[in-house]
């Protein structure tokens, strides 16, 4: 640890998840796609589908070193704490949904989305740790996830896991209303939905046991700890997805063990090269993305879509197209083609968000949500 506080290898490994974020999130055109930077059409883990599990892990590792600081505090204080946190997400994550076209549609507006799910996900983590016995939590995960597969399995469809006859839609259906749920997959199915916000939360619950490692021994031995916990998590969610898929949408059990896995193993290895040693040129440069993750988050999202819905340019025919479609046709097609374009517009929102990340680092402003 910093003498500021800072987990030097934490803020690197939020800072390569909101990095991968931004590049996921701001291609040149959907229609050109970099396999690796493409979510799995439905079963599946590519190394986009693991970028939100990973912000996730990352937030319950935060959430024991914030919590750890605040154990003379009585439980309701930082609950109240918590509750204003998840407030702020919750909304933020609203008004993304909602801008720039505000409340014009509003009987249509989709209620959850990333930021809703991590609000919610973070609060059901922390009302879990605060109000339950440490020692019994990894039990708590498990029946979380065995409890949600069954209801997944038994009311559900003749195909339980499918996109048309899993449960998580009549669940959201009834709480949320078909109106408000995402259809980006042809019909009312939310892969953020309340639901899925279960094993969500276990994700959260996998973030902050880690972090419970790393204080745990002297030396390397919190590093051993959570790349043999890593390892055996990776190999059980393999296990479990031969009969329960790998599946971001659904959230379920077999990814959530996958995805911590490997988010565990990450974390070791950062602990390892990073941890006791000189920040390193590479690691600061992942670092001013982790040092303010929700801000830059929010602030490229609000320009992607200002960019495509907002500022239009002229075309000389009396037509007319978006600012993003522009950029990407006029100046990174011509350099590399559609999909090298794609990924190079993707690659510019990076450096261009990065800068921003550094004036704020190098100013020592860090933006809490």
């Amino acid at each position: 640890m910093e003498a500021t506080g800072r987990n030097p290898a934490l803020d690197v490994l939020r800072g390569v998840t909101v990095a991968l974020m931004i590049l996921v999130n701001t291609p040149g055109s959907w229609n050109h796609v970099l396999p690796p930077l493409r979510h799995a059409s439905w079963h599946g883990c590519t190394l986009a589908d693991l970028v939100f599990p990973f912000f996730l892990f990352v937030m319950g590792v935060s959430l024991f070193f914030s919590l750890s600081r605040q154990a003379d505090r009585p439980a309701v204080s930082v609950l109240i704490k918590v509750g204003k946190r998840v407030a702020v997400i919750f909304l933020l994550g609203l008004f993304l949904n909602t801008y720039p076209q505000w409340l014009a549609e509003n009987s249509q507006i989709r209620i959850l989305g990333v930021l809703q799910r991590i609000a919610l996900a973070y609060g059901l983590a922390a009302l879990l740790i605060l109000y339950g016995r440490r020692r019994w939590l990894p039990a708590g995960g498990v029946f979380v996830l065995l409890a949600y597969w069954g209801i997944l399995y038994f009311c559900g469809g003749a195909d339980p896991y499918s996109l048309a006859q899993n449960a998580a839609i009549p669940v959201d259906s009834f709480l949320l209303g078909e109106s408000h749920l995402y259809r980006g997959f042809g019909i009312p199915f939310d892969p953020e939905g309340l639901f899925g916000t279960l094993p969500a939360a276990v994700t959260v619950l996998a973030g902050y046991l880690a972090g419970g490692l790393i204080p745990s021994s002297e030396g390397h031995g919190g590093t051993i700890k959570l790349a043999a916990w890593g390892a055996a998590l990776t190999a059980a969610g393999l296990f479990w997805s031969l009969i329960l898929p790998l599946n971001k949408p659904l959230w379920t059990g077999s990814y959530v063990l996958y995805t911590a896995g490997l988010a565990f193993l990450v974390f070791a290895f950062l602990m390892y090269v990073i941890d006791g040693r000189r920040p390193q040129k590479w690691t600061i440069l992942f670092s001013v993305f982790g040092c303010n993750p929700l801000f830059l988050f929010v602030l490229s999202i609000v320009w992607g879509k200002t960019l495509r819905l907002l500022v239009r340019i002229p075309t000389g025919d009396g037509q007319s197209i978006n600012a993003g479609a522009w950029l990407y046709s006029q100046l990174f097609v011509p350099l590399a083609g559609p999909a090298g374009g794609s990924f190079m517009f993707a690659l510019a929102h990076v450096a261009l968000f990065g800068f921003v990340g550094y004036l704020l680092y190098r100013h020592r402003i860090f933006i809490k949500v």
